[in-house]
């Protein structure tokens, strides 16, 4: 199974990526999984708090491309947006734990959980523009909310890699750990959350999410429409050739 859920008895549901031979890439059957498994996890009251992560050295390398250009979003029952409109209105806290790489929507994901902690040495980058695309997941919003505008800017119109400790200086993440220590820190923070009561911590963050709540749901929406329009452009079609061929793309070609 390229996603794995499982259910503690201390009241955690755990979603975790489970294909390193791709580094944990999205397809439109995982997405499925997990928009699947957060919509149940939602209606379980035996669930209380929700852990995302990775395999060992790796978070997740983003979407597979190559599933991606086979089924672009073509209405709003993609299995992708399905997953983040689940991600973005969950009531339950919702923590990840982040190893190694996390591309695109490895790290954009992030934005919408409660509690994030990071290896030392993990890294993260939204290199959405280098393919000829646009920002998604509500993130052209929420990271300036986050980071301030200016280093928002830097990350999605240059799209470079950044390491942990910069992420953790943006607020992306909590905390940063040794990479041994990450998955058992961020689930015992879980564990925390599931001891306390349910209603409080619906409401809290409930209060904290409401002023963006809609805004969000707005920001998807238009973004979504930007992003299926730039997947068939010129630009993402060299630039997704050029991943294919291992070249640098060239976008001089095109005004």
């Amino acid at each position: 199974m390229d996603i794995l859920v499982e259910r503690a008895d201390e009241g955690v549901m755990t979603i975790a990526f489970n294909r390193p031979g791709k580094k944990n890439a999205i397809t439109a059957a995982m997405y499925q999984t997990m928009a699947d498994a957060l919509a149940e996890a939602q209606e379980d009251t035996r669930v209380r708090a929700i852990l995302f992560r990775g395999t060992e050295g790796v978070f997740s390398a983003g979407n597979d491309l190559e599933d991606f250009m086979k089924s672009p979003p073509k209405d709003e029952n993609a299995p992708v947006l399905q997953f983040l409109r689940q991600i973005s209105s969950a009531q339950k806290p919702i923590v990840a734990a982040v190893s190694g790489v996390a591309v695109g929507i490895g790290t954009t994901l992030l934005l919408h959980c409660d509690l994030v902690y990071a290896a030392e040495s993990a890294t993260f980058s939204l290199p959405f523009t280098q393919l000829g695309l646009c920002p998604e997941a509500a993130s052209s919003l929420l990271l300036p909310n986050i980071a301030g505008y200016q280093l928002a800017a830097e990350k999605l119109l240059l799209g470079e890699a950044f390491d942990a400790q910069e992420a953790h200086r943006m607020g992306i993440v909590n905390r940063l750990l040794p990479a041994a220590d990450v998955d058992a820190f961020a689930f015992a923070q879980a564990v925390k959350l599931a001891a306390l009561p349910a209603s409080s911590l619906r409401v809290s963050k409930s209060l904290m999410k409401r002023a963006h709540e809609q805004a969000i749901a707005e920001r998807m929406k238009e973004e979504v429409v930007h992003f299926s329009q730039m997947l068939l452009a010129p630009e993402a079609r060299e630039a997704m050739m050029a991943f294919f061929q291992k070249r640098k793309p060239d976008f001089r070609q095109f005004d």
